[in-house]
């Protein structure tokens, strides 16, 4: 569990082709959440590698051999008491002995990542399922379904999911922003009787992969689709989060930085306002003119605020007539925030003025009023009404 003094570590390459100082080991990971106020949802092998481990395309795949699956079981179950076992528990004790006697709560854990389908993957992973579920039925676990969203591996990872009554499984796809806008209504028509669904790594490239406004509206849109389908979609996680300037081989990255400064994108401004302004229940929401138009209003439970989100990814502005349909109390007061640029095409620079950022201002309302989103940008209107 990369223990002892961070320097005496040993690093390694990992097939991404980065290297790894282990700086960051499952008591740090679990801290991060901690101090951050996330739940840790921690993903292990599946007792198979990545399929491109040799580099070969899809063929790389290697399974841990059957006669060592009950120690790797064991590894997985040891992992679960040290997060949340009681301090005279074995590996609550050894949390305990490094400063952390509290348990950290843990309730989910992935198992696999974008694996591919084989026999010897679904093996594995059933040996897996079963162990944690009799040992640990409070751990809800966390299936994959491959790395895109369609295609053989998708189709065979649901099948084998819906075999096994997996509770969640974790979908992935990088697209074009075109992709997010066209797929809206990708979840309003799924099996809301299957697994539910965790977008686990999720991003929208643009032209030379850059870290558009453009592709981040798209992302703003696909999620207020994410929130009215809440009741499937349990979690969404943008992907990659942190990249180190000079130090990547993938891009888009969230949130860039070098040894001194921290670099957001615009995309992170967008998971700020959804993450800042999220909701319990979702609003019926009608939009008379959906296209390069997305929309979504839910009500925080714990303030009575109601939160309405709205994306124009078209060039031109768009006026809107905004009812307050089923609402008994007039809200108090309202804000709005708009994260917008001169054009779609802007990204943030490094050290230099944002091209886009979020703005606050206030804004007034009625039960009926008009308002006209701005070319290219995503609104959130957040009304008091205690």
């Amino acid at each position: 569990m990369n223990r002892g003094p961070v320097e005496q570590r040993k690093g390694q390459a990992n097939i991404w082709r980065y290297h790894q100082s282990v700086g960051l080991g499952y008591f740090e990971y679990f801290q991060f959440c901690e101090d951050i106020g996330a739940r840790p949802l921690p993903v292990l092998a599946a007792g198979v590698s990545c399929q491109n481990s040799t580099r070969t395309r899809e063929t790389g795949q290697q399974c841990v051999p059957l006669a060592d699956m009950p120690a790797y079981i064991q590894d997985v179950l040891d992992l679960i008491e040290w997060a949340n076992g009681p301090t005279n528990s074995t590996w609550g004790a050894k949390r305990a002995a490094e400063g952390h006697p509290a348990p950290f709560g843990l309730k989910y854990l992935g198992i696999g990542n974008e694996d591919k389908q084989t026999d010897g993957f679904r093996e594995r992973f059933e040996m897996i399922y079963d162990a944690v579920k009799k040992s640990h039925p409070e751990i809800t676990v966390v299936g994959t379904v491959g790395p895109a969203p369609d295609g053989e591996d998708f189709n065979l990872g649901w099948k084998f999911a819906d075999k096994l009554h997996v509770p969640v499984v974790d979908e992935h796809y990088y697209q074009s922003p075109q992709w997010f806008w066209d797929n809206l209504h990708r979840y309003d028509d799924y099996d809301r009787t299957r697994s539910k669904v965790y977008v686990g790594e999720y991003a929208a490239h643009d032209r030379g992969r850059r870290s558009t406004l453009r592709a981040a509206l798209a992302e703003a849109a696909y999620l207020t689709s994410l929130e009215k389908n809440g009741d499937v979609v349990h979690f969404a996680s943008y992907a990659p989060l942190l990249a180190r300037r000079g130090h990547t081989q993938w891009t888009p990255d969230m949130i860039y930085f070098n040894g001194t400064d921290v670099f957001p994108t615009i995309s992170y401004y967008v998971q700020q306002l959804f993450g800042q302004n999220g909701g319990d229940a979702y609003l019926p929401t009608t939009v008379s003119d959906s296209k390069e138009f997305a929309a979504s209003a839910v009500r925080d439970g714990k303030t009575g605020d109601l939160i309405l989100k709205l994306v124009n990814g078209a060039n031109t502005p768009k006026p809107l007539r905004v009812e307050l349909n089923g609402i008994t109390t007039l809200p108090r007061s309202a804000t709005k925030t708009v994260l917008t640029g001169a054009n779609a095409d802007v990204v943030n620079p490094d050290g230099g003025l944002p091209a886009a950022k979020p703005e606050v201002s206030p804004i007034q309302i009625g039960r009926v009023f008009d308002y006209e989103t701005p070319p290219n940008s995503f609104t959130v209107i957040r009304m008091k009404t205690k």
